[in-house]
């Protein structure tokens, strides 16, 4: 397997007013698996498709182990690549469509066919080999695709928001299968997605990029625990967003207040009692406590999830907060519209934000 670098890529399309990849410079070591996260025209699949040689950049290098492959084409760089739209050949058996690349290849009938039927048992289709791809399932024709970018042994396996049409339950079974399928054979690979929870699962590292840069690049529990910038942590779920006061610094934590709610907070280098501090609060890491009428905060809005409710609470001053807290015993929401609460707010609620 090959490692991935890229130094300062840049590119912008004719007409274009900004550019879609602004000095993005990354890299992946041998056997590890990178998503690029962010929303639809951040530049995430532009970087992607810069990284495969689909598309040229106006500067910048892509290098693999070291290799600087810029100037060539996507057969040169031994890439195994999976899009959303899979690209099967309806007139060939699922098989056949494995085969492919081997064939055009010059590999010999014997060898492909010992090939083919290791990357189907691979991804479980062994059975399956002879059905054409109207007689196979999204999921199965997901399997397909995957086996045929990996059968040429690329060094490197790119993939471009392959699950973003299928079921919820079906993305989640191909997402586990994509997380046995790289680890078992430890393929370094590239992997695009605007889904949050798709990028946690599958990855070791995600750059989490913004209008054409990467905006933070970290471990994935990095990047969900310690969001360094507001659209970050917003993108990653978290809608709490404050200033705060603050009324305690410690070398091994800090005391913050905010509407007259004082809580704890992580360490941060450089605090001071008075300073004020942007942070963001994790809706999950927020508890409620009943509190007597007119002494706290008021929730104005319940949402139900099964495991948990998400309340909009109003403080004395009118800011609100989003809070997810487990439900009852009973699978009930703890609290109702109306009810007067007090929220509790722990230390691993808090983000600190640069931006």
């Amino acid at each position: 397997m090959a490692s991935i670098q890229l130094h300062n890529i840049n590119k912008r399309f004719n007409g274009a007013s900004t550019a879609a990849v602004s000095s993005v410079s990354m890299s992946i070591e041998r056997g590890e698996f990178l998503t690029l996260l962010g929303p639809s025209g951040c530049g995430k699949s532009t970087t992607l498709r810069i990284t495969a040689g689909l598309t040229k950049p106006d500067s910048g290098r892509v290098l693999l182990d070291g290799r600087d492959v810029t100037p060539l084409n996507p057969a040169e760089r031994r890439i195994g690549m999976v899009f959303q739209s899979l690209a099967l050949f309806p007139h060939m058996s699922a098989a056949e469509n494995v085969a492919f690349g081997l064939k055009m290849r010059g590999v010999d009938a014997a060898e492909r066919k010992q090939r083919v039927a290791r990357a189907l048992d691979l991804v479980h289709l062994s059975q399956l080999a002879d059905r054409y791809p109207r007689q196979l399932s999204g999921g199965q024709q997901q399997r397909v695709a995957i086996a045929r970018a990996l059968i040429i042994e690329p060094s490197v396996l790119i993939l471009d928001e392959p699950f973003a049409a299928l079921d919820r339950k079906l993305r989640e079974t191909m997402q586990k299968e994509l997380h046995r399928i790289t680890r078992e054979l430890k393929i370094t690979t590239l992997f695009v997605t605007h889904d949050q929870e798709e990028a946690l699962m599958l990855s070791d590292w995600i750059a989490v990029m913004n209008e054409g840069r990467v905006e933070q690049w970290g471990r994935a529990g990095e990047i969900f625990e310690q969001p360094k910038t507001r659209f970050v942590a917003d993108f990653m779920g978290v809608p709490n967003f404050l200033t705060a006061r603050v009324i305690g610094a410690e070398a091994d934590g800090a005391r913050l207040t905010v509407d007259g709610i004082s809580f704890d907070a992580p360490a941060a280098g450089g605090l001071a009692v008075g300073e004020t501090v942007e942070v963001a609060l994790r809706p999950d890491r927020i508890e409620l406590d009943p509190a007597p009428s007119g002494d706290g905060a008021t929730i104005i809005d319940v949402i139900y999830h099964g495991l948990a409710s998400s309340y909009t609470v109003a403080l004395p001053s009118g800011r609100t907060l989003t809070i997810r807290d487990t439900n009852s015993g009973s699978g009930l929401s703890r609290f109702k519209s109306g009810e007067t609460v007090m929220p509790r707010i722990h230390a691993k609620a808090v983000c600190y934000l640069s931006a």
